[in-house]
């Protein structure tokens, strides 16, 4: 019995930032675009508030514990987006130049700050990213703002990604932003794809790809149970010209590993070259008598001076006083306050001069009693890119161990002495900053039980000019293979030094005239040249003239 194949134009997988600013682009310039998302659509009032097993929590998250590295990502429709704080500052101009131990330049010499810039423009145009005032400040992230100022440091609000009218405050943005004041994909770029005729089928998890005998590429996939993420409920396959991969640099080399068998050999950087964005996080009791006596705090009502664990809102205030390009490669860095939920920071968080254990026991439990006295800073700083993925597991990116969010992975993180340098010297400054004149006690979360952890995974197919150590060209195209395209995290090339939502959705605006060209080679009729999702043109005129000197077919 023969099965029919479905056909497409544009295969896209994954509807994070990669997916669907890709999808946007290529549906509004009239390709027949399909979406596979292995996670489910959550629509806003399903956001739950609570961090409960089995809730939108869990749901929507995937946390797959590695050898020495731990990955939390998005695993819904809007991927990472929609549990992002929407912190969207532009990577520092010394990023573009950094060497990592390569030796040489590991971006492309086509991407650079400057050149980047344009597509940064289209991104704060499209997700309406803006400079936050102080006023806009959490609690937290004002406290932090002061100590640095104490210790003769400064601090900054951040760029974000929100709409402070609609935001109330509720910390609840890591399960999904109820109220629409986060700028998820959910709200822009997916709903302008849908609306240009793309389709978005969720709980469709990618395994692998193959080739027809005409060049081009079969997508097979299962179909992924609602409740239980570890039973498949049915499978099929999908043909398209152009394949978008935009999995998450957790998943997308997985599914091209798994390929490899049947497309041929893959480029030697896919799977290797994995960076956490160089992420470290440090936990602070802040002592409430010295926040009131050193900081001025006060709050009446018999509130504690600071005590602001569960009030306020994700990160909103940084330092950036090591982001100098002028300092040694792995010793910039920012440091960033960060709400936390409660689950696994408690659990992770160790315990300040502990006679025992650090990270579990009496004192543990003890420190747990002045939970809203905590304050989380994360520092972002430059490692050495030592993730490798082993063999990909029989089905998805992870053996899942539970009903939702849990799985065990194939990547290998084994920290060099350069990454340790950077995390030292961030850990160093936190303690620095907030233990001056007692104001706090500071510990990093352990590395002890799930190894190192990032929120941000880079670089595991990475882009450059180097075939020996990049999987892409500074197209985003897959080496080797002609049609397929990299467009989420796994295509940055390295560690950032701050969050990286800003830089892979700017990647992917400007990877999307070349996977139109490409398209348009195989015989697809479409165009390039729609307004952001909002309309708005002045992102799209800024990048038009680029396009032309290069002769890329536009409207």
């Amino acid at each position: 019995m023969s099965t029919t194949i479905e056909k497409t134009d544009v295969l896209v997988i994954g509807s994070g930032f990669g997916g669907a600013i890709a999808a946007y682009h290529l549906a509004a310039g009239g390709a027949k675009v399909t979406v596979l998302e292995r996670g489910p659509w959550l629509k806003n009032d399903e956001f739950e508030h609570d961090y409960k097993l089995g809730s939108s929590y869990t749901r929507i998250f995937d946390f797959v514990v590695g050898d020495g590295m731990s990955v939390l990502g998005g695993n819904c429709v809007g991927g990472g987006s929609v549990v992002y704080f929407a912190a969207m500052p532009r990577a520092p101009k010394f990023v573009f130049d950094r060497h990592g131990g390569i030796g040489r330049r590991m971006w492309p010499e086509a991407v650079s700050r400057d050149t980047l810039d344009p597509w940064y423009d289209r991104i704060e145009e499209s997700l309406s990213v803006s400079k936050q005032g102080w006023e806009d400040a959490s609690y937290a992230g004002g406290l932090w703002a002061a100590a640095c100022d104490h210790a003769g440091r400064t601090a900054n609000p951040l760029a974000a990604a929100i709409d402070n009218s609609k935001c109330v405050n509720c910390n609840f943005m890591m399960a999904g932003c109820r109220f629409e004041a986060k700028q998820s994909l959910t709200v822009n770029y997916l709903p302008a794809a849908l609306a240009h005729g793309a389709e978005i089928r969720p709980l469709h998890e990618v395994q692998h790809l193959t080739r027809t005998s005409e060049g081009d590429y079969r997508v097979h996939y299962n179909i992924v149970d609602d409740e239980d993420y570890r039973l498949q409920t049915g499978s099929g396959v999908i043909e398209a010209k152009i394949v978008v991969m935009a999995a998450g640099a957790g998943a997308t080399p997985v599914i091209l590993q798994r390929s490899e068998t049947h497309l041929g050999a893959m480029p030697h950087a896919v799977g290797r070259y994995f960076s956490g964005n160089g992420e470290r996080l440090n936990t602070a009791i802040i002592n409430e008598d010295k926040a009131a006596e050193i900081l001025g705090l006060t709050r009446g009502d018999g509130n504690l001076p600071y005590g602001a664990n569960a009030i306020g809102k994700g990160p909103t205030v940084a330092s950036w006083d090591k982001l100098d390009g002028s300092l040694p490669e792995y010793s910039r860095y920012s440091l960033e306050q960060l709400y936390f939920p409660p689950g696994l920071g408690t659990i992770l968080a160790q315990v300040p001069d502990a006679s025992g254990p650090t990270w579990f026991g009496r004192e543990k439990k003890e420190i747990l009693k002045n939970w809203k006295s905590w304050l989380t800073i994360f520092c972002m700083t430059e490692d050495d890119n030592e993730g490798v993925f082993g063999p990909p597991p029989a089905t998805g990116n992870s053996m899942r161990i539970s009903q939702q969010m849990l799985g065990r992975g194939n990547l290998s993180y084994k920290p060099t002495k350069n990454t340790w340098n950077g995390w030292n010297q961030a850990d160093a400054d936190v303690k620095e900053i907030l233990e001056k004149d007692g104001l706090a006690k500071v510990m990093p979360w352990t590395n002890d039980l799930v190894g190192a952890y990032t929120v941000h995974p880079l670089a595991s197919c990475r882009m450059g000019d180097d075939p020996a150590t990049s999987a892409l060209d500074d197209t985003n195209e897959l080496r080797g293979h002609s049609g397929i395209f990299v467009t989420d995290g796994s295509a940055v090339p390295g560690a950032l030094t701050v969050n990286p939502a800003m830089t892979i959705a700017a990647l992917a605006e400007r990877a999307v005239p070349h996977i139109v060209a490409a398209a348009q080679a195989r015989g697809v009729a479409v165009t390039y040249g729609a307004p952001a999702p909002t309309g708005y043109k002045s992102g799209r005129d800024g990048v038009l003239p680029l396009l032309k000197q290069k002769r890329l077919v536009t409207v």
